[in-house]
């Protein structure tokens, strides 16, 4: 288990090559984003995906969101981008927008009962994004045990994970500990499944027709 400090200039490129290193190798990283702190494996090493719902104290019914670096990225996980997917990720990406998508079946990973669909973000924190440059979609949930607080910096995520982390990398405090806003697109009308750091009045901006969750049905 090591923890490095990303403020550092020193340092800070030696983490994020140990970070990808980790992760090529199948252990788990935490890593800051622009919103909470997040554990992270390679999305497509099923055993990594599983130490990290086990790190966590979830079950697979508990599927962790998938992170990537570029918006082009997301193309590559689906067989096809709904427009509202689409329109949404161009107003709002990089930040701090989770959609919910069908990805293609032909994908070789194993996230947990996600009945065919995905949750993808692209976060915007250049350490996130130096390491999905060359790591490829990440399995990425808040970094903090099951049911406790999520952690605002690697220090405060190791006192939860200990040395089921290979990787720590402190970036200092999260600028903002608000999740990220999801939006499921899978259907004809996007449904907000948690209002997060963008509220339902700045999604619909871009897709009006876009639900609330009290109008599911």
């Amino acid at each position: 288990m090591r923890l490095f400090d990303c403020t550092s200039v020193d340092e800070r490129d030696r983490a994020i090559e140990a970070a990808i290193s980790a992760v090529r190798s199948g252990d788990l990283v935490v890593m800051p984003t622009d919103t909470v702190y997040g554990i992270g494996a390679d999305a497509f090493k099923s055993w990594s995906v599983e130490a990290l719902l086990r790190a966590k104290g979830r079950g697979r019914d508990m599927a962790p969101p998938v992170l990537v670096g570029s918006r082009r990225t997301l193309d590559g996980l689906v067989l096809s981008l709904p427009s509202t997917a689409r329109d949404l990720v161009a107003a709002f990406w990089p930040g701090a927008l989770t959609v919910v998508v069908e990805h293609a079946p032909t994908l070789d990973w194993d996230l947990g009962d996600t009945d065919g669909t995905v949750a993808v973000r692209m976060p915007l924190h250049p350490v996130a994004l130096e390491v999905l440059s060359e790591t490829g979609p990440m399995a990425v949930s808040s970094a903090n045990k099951s049911g406790q607080p999520p952690a605002s910096t690697a220090t405060d995520a190791r006192e939860q994970l200990g040395y089921g982390v290979s990787v720590y990398l402190e970036a200092g405090p999260s600028a903002d500990i608000v999740p990220s806003t999801i939006v499921d697109c899978t259907g004809d009308v996007p449904i907000l499944l948690r209002a997060g750091a963008l509220s339902l009045e700045r999604i619909r901006e871009v897709v009006p027709s876009t639900r609330g969750p009290e109008e599911k049905g």
